[in-house]
């Protein structure tokens, strides 16, 4: 591992990369004060496989691909339609239809019910997110909305990958610890900039009506969907209530991520869903704590690099992150 000078881009990239570590309850014992965190909520009860009506028009499906990264599995959404449940009726669009987990597909077919799927919207191409789409869009003719495939060199994300292998237990899946790989094979139908809008304009009798946001950091290709129809954030992995989000490089992008948490706070939507954990209210305090939270690691980062001079990511951890736990 290499050694860091003083320097922005050295403290974004420890931020970005000391991501495999959870929550400890140890007291600092250095010089470098505990930063203020944002609370996180993990008041969450995972029903794998049922239907979860969250809000008036929104269903949430739970596959079973719990992990450290993805916390209680991946949460699919399924946005109108549920006219036999008091739902609005029409088409249904699909947030993130998940791994490609035989179980998670048997739970959106019998969820969906032989109701018509329009559109299917996918955030990024992790494989906890996207890969359950192929098989679905070839179920349903629905095509794949997207913000592209992986723009990086497949090789360099599949060295990557093949690291982030060795994290895992013994015998893994991959599609059960989706987070530390990219799904290089997704190809959306139709390609998604920012600020392009999904909804009755292209697929009549929609109840929904979705304005994609491009949020770089977490991943290059990532969006957020804003449901414009119910002042609602489908915010993928961006914003999560449960957690930091990671930012790992090659793909993961320390400023970026900022950038595109600043992009949120002059936005309207009073409910974040992300795709892990619960749901987000009153999220723009939220946001903020979150942006103040990163901006805090990074004047310590500097501060400690000021000091000490070159150091590697792994003796700035060791430092910075004292309660933090190693996993």
């Amino acid at each position: 591992m290499g050694r860091l000078r003083t320097g922005r881009r050295a403290a974004l990239s420890v931020a970005g990369r000391a991501f495999g570590r959870s929550e400890g309850t140890s007291t600092p014992a250095g010089y470098i004060a505990r930063v203020n965190s944002p609370v996180f909520n993990n008041d969450f009860t995972a029903g794998y496989g049922a239907v979860e009506r969250v809000a008036p028009g929104i269903r949430r499906v739970l596959a079973h691909n719990p992990s450290k990264y993805s916390a209680w599995g991946t949460g699919t959404y399924l946005i109108g339609g549920d006219a036999a449940h008091g739902g609005p009726g029409g088409p249904v669009a699909v947030v993130d239809p998940g791994p490609d987990l035989e179980s998670h597909h048997e739970a959106l077919e019998r969820a969906l019910d032989g109701e018509v799927v329009a559109a299917i919207l996918i955030t990024h191409t992790h494989a906890d997110h996207s890969p359950a789409s192929k098989r679905l869009a070839e179920r349903t003719g629905a095509p794949r909305y997207g913000f592209g495939p992986h723009p990086f060199d497949t090789d360099e994300l599949a060295r990557a990958d093949a690291a982030n292998d060795a994290d895992l237990p013994d015998g893994a899946d991959t599609a059960e610890h989706g987070e530390a790989h990219s799904d290089l094979d997704f190809m959306p139908d139709v390609v998604l900039g920012h600020g392009d809008i999904v909804g009755p304009s292209r697929h009549p009798g929609a109840t929904w009506r979705f304005e994609a946001l491009h949020t770089p950091g977490h991943l290059s290709n990532h969006l957020c969907f804003a449901e414009l129809e119910r002042g609602a954030l489908f915010s993928g992995d961006h914003v999560m209530g449960w957690s930091t989000t990671v930012v790992s490089p090659p793909a993961g992008d320390m400023a970026a991520y900022l950038a595109s948490l600043e992009l949120l706070l002059e936005r309207p939507e009073h409910v974040y869903y992300p795709t892990h954990g619960p749901a987000i209210i009153d999220p723009v305090p939220f946001v903020r704590s979150l942006i103040d939270h990163r901006r805090e690691r990074d004047r310590q980062l500097l501060s400690l690099l000021a000091e000490r001079g070159e150091q590697s990511v792994a003796e700035l951890v060791e430092v910075i992150y004292t309660t933090v736990r190693a996993e």
